[in-house]
């Protein structure tokens, strides 16, 4: 995203939390700096990081393992930031996790009721920033991401009993990505609210399977007993507000 921003022109603050990264962004072209934002505070050198006009916020939640955070604090601890920066625009990179699996197709229409806790700290953390009247936000909810090295398929291979056979995939491709967070900051869209999902949900299953073999994997096998959940996203939005089409349609 850096590099294609800073091909458009742009002058690039990126942060890390690990100090060996740090030459690898600065040979990237971004000044980089070593942030650590937790729920107990942020270290590092956050105003000189803040001294910019946007700022976009990529930071996912960390509640698995041991490790658990409070991620609505955290966000809090960088809001606090943000009031005393020269940062005027936002945008949040949130997930479509936000809203719940309940079989239906989802619009920004529809208020988000998360069903599991990633969920449920997202949609607060969203709240917070567009709550705050200090910036702009615009809100960003992505799909399960795959890109030329990271596809979820690689995690199913060869498992068994995997539920929700017929329930409808939502997955965005890494370039899709940027290309919209381009679109957005090239168009100054803020204040808004979009989903980003790629138009494209054949079923778990059958999306699954033909793409295991297809990269000579093992095929996952699917568990029929339970009645499928799921949602289908509607990024159609996107695309009337600043015409966006899709670089994968299909993924």
């Amino acid at each position: 995203m850096a590099e294609t921003l800073i091909s458009e022109g742009f002058e690039v603050n990126g942060s890390t939390t690990s100090e060996s990264k740090l030459a690898f962004l600065q040979n990237s072209g971004i000044q980089p700096f070593l942030i650590s934002v937790s729920e107990s505070g942020i270290e590092g050198n956050i105003s000189g990081f803040l001294n910019s006009d946007i700022l976009i916020v990529d930071i996912p939640p960390k509640l698995r393992g041991l490790e658990k955070e409070n991620f609505v604090s955290k966000m809090q601890n960088l809001i606090d930031c943000i009031e005393n920066a020269a940062i005027q625009k936002v945008l949040f990179i949130s997930s479509t996790s936000v809203y719940a699996d309940d079989n239906s197709i989802i619009t920004e229409e529809k208020k988000p009721n998360p069903d599991n806790e990633s969920g449920r700290q997202l949609y607060a953390s969203e709240q917070l920033f567009q709550k705050n009247k200090s910036f702009k936000t615009t809100i960003l909810r992505f799909g399960g991401l795959i890109g030329d090295d990271r596809h979820p398929v690689k995690f199913l291979a060869g498992k068994e009993n995997l539920e929700n056979p017929n329930g409808p995939i939502n997955l965005i491709h890494l370039k899709d990505c940027i290309g919209i967070i381009l679109k957005i900051i090239q168009n100054e869209i803020w204040n808004e609210t979009f989903n980003a999902a790629a138009p494209f949900h054949p079923t778990r299953e059958n999306y699954y399977t033909e793409k295991a073999k297809s990269l000579n994997l093992p095929e996952p096998k699917f568990n029929p007993g339970k009645i499928s959940v799921g949602k289908t996203i509607d990024s159609q939005k996107l695309q009337q507000i600043f015409s966006y089409d899709f670089k994968f349609k299909k993924l």
